[in-house]
């Protein structure tokens, strides 16, 4: 039945004692009820996105927030036509979002201002605003706010150190800050509040709960939000729709993201169908060669077609690695 599936996104900083037991309990209670998805636990706390039917997840959101400690958890919830995750996994980390700070932050007890889509809204309009994109630069290539800085960073524990490069920039401005769900600009909102910047504010509830907002209806967004599941990315602004990714090799609008078939690249590249067999799914003229090229195995092409699909790229098989 259509839309008879919900996707969940949550989390909750608070302390979870024995954070190996919980996980592991967690793991089969999730299992038995028939939900798929992936969910951290840490002492710090609880990050999770899971699939199930209506029923399915309406009963663990019961059954979480009948937990004291998860009772005030918010979800930003999807609806859906199937389970937008393969399998179920619950894994104990140190983190529930890795960040990797010599000093790290709590955000219950410091973290930067939550502002609601509205205030939001207003306060990107402003003059002296920095808009800072606390995600990775794939996930900022497929969509952002208007205006938003990207960092040049392909994982999210390296944004410090793209900050302290850039901090005169920086100084002296009001700063926004925004994330999928929010739970990355906890810690970040924290941590640059803890390195004496003070106008420092976090757009509540992230990029979903922005474009659920009836009100702001997604305004300023542009492109679409990077998902983790297979659902890959999920629209965003309710009354307009402006591309800004670009395919990988011609740089054509393109909103379609594919991993490079070269395993030990397995980069995500934005690109279209015909790109993708045209460059072999690989995004380098060394990933197109690798011998253990996903795409050429998938596709069951003998030597000679690989090497007449690169001819008519101008490369060759025998071009050396």
């Amino acid at each position: 039945m259509e839309n008879n599936y919900q996707v969940l996104l949550y989390y909750k900083y608070v302390e979870i004692d024995d954070p190996e037991t919980f996980t592991t309990e967690h793991l089969d209670y999730c299992k038995n009820l028939g939900l798929r998805g992936r969910i951290l636990v840490a002492s710090e706390g609880l990050n999770g996105t899971v699939s199930g039917t209506i029923e399915q997840t309406n009963q663990y959101m019961e059954d979480l927030k009948a937990d004291p400690r998860f009772a005030d958890i918010e979800f930003k919830i999807d609806k859906a036509n199937e389970h937008a995750f393969k399998k179920m996994h619950v894994r104990h980390r140190d983190e529930i979002v890795s960040f990797r700070l010599e000093e790290d932050v709590n955000p219950n007890e410091q973290t930067g201002e939550h502002l609601s889509p509205k205030e939001f809204f207003e306060k990107m309009q402003e003059e002296d605003t920095i808009i800072i994109d606390a995600r990775n630069d794939y996930e900022y290539d497929l969509g952002h706010f208007r205006g938003a800085i990207r960092p040049d960073i392909n994982v999210f524990r390296e944004l410090p150190d793209w900050i302290e490069e850039n901090q005169e920039e920086l100084e002296g401005k009001q700063i926004l800050t925004y994330c999928t769900g929010g739970i990355r600009c906890e810690k970040f909102s924290g941590w640059l509040k803890h390195k004496g910047f003070e106008n420092v504010n976090q757009l509540h509830g992230g990029i979903v709960s922005y474009g659920k907002d009836e009100e702001v209806k997604g305004k300023l967004w542009d492109g679409q939000c990077y998902v983790f599941d297979e659902r890959i990315s999920v629209p965003i602004n309710q009354e307009e729709h402006v591309v800004v990714g670009r395919d990988h090799f011609d740089g054509e609008p393109c909103e379609r993201y594919v991993n490079c078939a070269a395993p030990e690249c397995n980069d995500q590249i934005l690109c279209t169908e015909e790109n993708e067999h045209k460059y072999l799914r690989g995004c380098t003229p060394e990933c197109r060669v690798d011998p253990e090229n996903r795409y050429i195995i998938e596709h069951s092409l003998t030597q000679d077609d690989w090497e007449e699909r690169l001819n008519k790229i101008g490369e060759s098989l025998r071009q050396t690695t």
